[in-house]
């Protein structure tokens, strides 16, 4: 990617509504972190909500690549980690067949740079470039589609959702790794990857009006049978125990959990993201039925609801 030209991308221009955006926003981004987002429309819509898994994150191209295809409308997106940065990328108008573009040609000194540090030992702070090249918006606001970002207070271990303001370093602290970035330091507080406290991020979905959730969960293993390479393997074959553990949390908000067969990539994959996109599409071609089904009975509701009188009952809401 080094080198790369990104004129012909494009800039969006812009638009009323993204006024309109910028001053319902206000409100939300004076003071400290913003608060959760409203529904951004009557009709109630899905949420997709990208876990991590660094390189493996490649796999979320791939779902929405056919969710793209589909026509499968997305109302809501949340993202940890590196679904934080794909998310981000999408809901700027970047588009699945791009982002399949991109994934092929990064590696990891597009993003990092090794350092010394008590904190880590690499920078994300490449990571600003690139994004700057990447994305064809510069804030929340200006997103095509809602957008929370998760992170994680270093030192009180609360979890922080972003849902206004500037998109860059909020995307960077999601993927502040622990133990390899150093922490991002945002309105004073140092955040850390938001996989500790939302390792899929259903939960802000839920927060931001979605009524179906749609899970992305990049299960893998960081180490073989022949143990870990090195103290990365070790510190991430730790989070992804302790992850698993405690998967329930999350796994309670969503209707459905796509589970991309990543397993054999290791977390620095980054020269097989052909096979990691293939992954994706071919775990959410096999969700579409259910996902077709919602889709169907939000139609038939719809229609109940302009057939019935207003002092009618509401509809039983959905579950899976």
């Amino acid at each position: 990617m080094a080198g790369q030209n990104w004129d012909d991308v494009g800039f969006p221009v812009k638009s009323l509504g993204k006024i309109i955006r910028s001053v319902q926003a206000f409100g939300r981004g004076l003071s400290g972190f913003s608060s959760p987002q409203a529904p951004h429309s009557a009709q109630v819509g899905i949420g997709l909500a990208l876990g991590g898994g660094f390189a493996r994150g490649i796999a979320h191209v791939g779902v929405l690549k056919v969710l793209e295809e589909e026509n499968i409308p997305i109302s809501y997106i949340a993202g940890t980690s590196v679904g934080a940065l794909i998310g981000a990328a999408y809901c700027s108008g970047i588009s699945a067949a791009e982002l399949e573009l991109v994934a092929s040609r990064v590696r990891f000194k597009h993003i990092a740079k090794w350092t010394l540090s008590r904190y880590g030992f690499a920078s994300n702070q490449r990571m600003i470039g690139f994004l700057n090249q990447l994305l064809k918006v510069k804030t929340f606001e200006e997103l095509h589609i809602p957008l929370a970002v998760t992170a994680t207070d270093f030192s009180t271990g609360e979890g922080v959702v972003f849902h206004s303001g500037p998109l860059i370093d909020p995307v960077r602290a999601s993927c502040a790794y622990p133990g390899m970035f150093l922490p991002v330091k945002i309105r004073g507080r140092h955040l850390i990857d938001g996989m500790l406290s939302h390792t899929v991020p259903t939960r802000p979905l839920r927060q931001m009006g979605a009524e179906r959730v749609l899970a992305v969960h990049l299960k893998g293993k960081w180490t073989d049978g022949e143990g870990p390479r090195h103290l990365f393997d070790v510190i991430g074959q730790c989070f992804a125990i302790a992850q698993e553990m405690n998967s329930s949390q999350w796994k309670q908000a969503a209707n459905l959990v796509i589970e991309p067969d990543v397993n054999g990539y290791k977390y620095d994959a980054f020269e097989h993201s052909a096979a990691l996109v293939k992954a994706g599409e071919l775990a959410t071609r096999a969700a579409l039925p259910e996902i077709r089904k919602w889709l169907q009975l939000e139609s038939e509701r719809t229609t109940v609801k302009i057939a019935k009188p207003v002092s009618s009952p509401a509809p039983i809401t959905l579950s899976s």
